[in-house]
């Protein structure tokens, strides 16, 4: 269906159509809705298949200006069975979706790959979507034993510290999941313009720690994401006694939690948390997260699977499981040697891998956007209590992502607050 003002330039049309194409949404009959721009509305329908390549068959005798004016103003709108309408609003339809992968006009039918890649291709070298891809080494097994262990001390509302430093964005999210799962978030902000300022904060930090039950280091761009320091910041400053201190007593001592997302998963693996369970000096044997082999930033859905469940954030999910997860990061990529590799294998800390959507170990940028070794998304410390992922697992709602296979929720949050009960 193409709806378009019937008299031109009267803006009351116009609001009758929108008016009326919002009153079908209301009820549901509208299943997919794009305005016309550049290109027409062949291009509108173009774009419309191309995320999950639902084919297309245009209506047979339409016209150039039909099929390729901006028609500035006007929609296409696929309406539900049976949907139509008012009478009021000039419409004609276009054509209907098919499964055949194809885009047909006029009897001529051209795939949907084909066109993407004709659409893409064209800024291939200054906007790259294809990256050489680490050949798997090894496959990972589903690693299907959790650590049953639990805190000493329970509480049924655990406080969690999520510290906001100057360049991260993920806290409100963060925050938010974690209260609808139960949880008490205290945030901070990080200042450092002055000494003092660093020395309160400091304090400030110690305290908000050692009276939580876990501690969250949030996703964004810490320290401006300058080249290769993802997270040095947020380390850098964990890093100091009193605070590194305070983090080991929570994790030695209280049996507490801590989750890094992103930046967050960046910071905990330059402090050692991942994958040894404590703060510690590095070596350049160490497994680091580095620079996407596509050379740039990237923001999408990722297909992942839950290849251990020994981690409590994982406590109420099984190995196996597949999720449809946001990433939005320029240093993603997992890289570790074959024996450290190996170590965190059999030891069940591989706790995250992006996969295809048939559930296999992602082996292209496809669906291994940023080219880590054995497709792995997230690990774990140890005894897997200390998790740190790429994957914006925070990002989720009751109204997101309705159109992306799979299940958006992880329920790490909800997992992590159900350790403590």
């Amino acid at each position: 269906m193409f709806p378009f003002p019937k008299i031109k330039n009267h803006f009351y049309k116009l609001k009758a159509m929108y008016n009326a194409v919002y009153a079908l949404m209301n009820d549901g009959k509208v299943l997919a809705a794009s305005v016309v721009k550049e290109g027409g509305a062949a291009a509108t329908v173009a774009k419309m298949s191309f995320g999950n390549k639902i084919g297309f068959k245009f209506a047979k005798n339409l016209t150039n200006d039909e099929l390729f004016a901006p028609l500035s103003g006007s929609l296409v709108v696929e309406l539900a069975d049976g949907a139509e309408l008012d009478n009021s609003v000039l419409s004609y339809e276009l054509g209907t979706t098919t499964d055949d992968g194809n885009i047909t006009v006029n009897g001529t039918a051209i795939s949907i790959d084909e066109l993407i890649d004709e659409w893409t291709g064209k800024l291939e070298g200054v906007f790259p979507t294809k990256a050489a891809c680490p050949q798997n080494q090894v496959e990972v097994p589903l690693y299907t034993e959790r650590n049953t262990s639990s805190p000493v001390i329970k509480t049924a509302k655990p406080k969690v510290f999520i510290p906001v430093f100057p360049g991260t964005n993920c806290e409100i999210d963060t925050a938010r999941a974690f209260v609808k799962a139960g949880a008490d978030p205290k945030l901070l902000v990080v200042r450092n313009l002055t000494p003092n300022a660093i020395e309160e904060t400091i304090e400030e930090m110690v305290r908000l720690i050692n009276d939580s039950q876990m501690i969250m280091l949030p996703g964004g761009f810490s320290g401006g994401d300058e080249p290769d320091g993802s997270g040095k910041f947020i380390a850098t400053t964990f890093r100091n006694p009193r605070v590194s201190e305070a983090v080991n007593n929570l994790l030695k001592n209280r049996d507490g939690l801590m989750l890094g997302i992103c930046n967050g998963f960046q910071a905990l693996i330059k402090l050692g948390l991942v994958p040894y369970g404590e703060i510690v000096d590095l070596k350049e044997t160490d497994p680091t997260l580095t620079f996407n082999t596509v050379g740039r930033h990237i923001s999408r859905m990722a297909y992942t699977r839950v290849t251990s469940v020994k981690s409590p954030w994982f406590s109420s999910v099984n190995a196996g499981d597949i999720f449809a997860v946001p990433i939005s990061h320029g240093e993603g990529r997992f890289v570790a040697n074959d024996d450290v590799l190996k170590a965190l294998i059999a030891n069940g800390q591989v706790a995250t891998q992006y996969v295809d959507p048939n559930g296999n170990q992602a082996s292209d940028i496809e669906y291994n956007p940023n080219g880590s070794i054995c497709a792995i998304e997230g690990i774990t410390s140890p005894d897997g209590r200390v998790l740190g992922k790429m994957g914006h697992s925070e990002r989720k709602g009751d109204n997101l992502y309705f159109n992306v296979p799979f299940e958006k929720d992880q329920k790490i949050f909800e997992s992590g607050v159900k350790y403590f009960k």
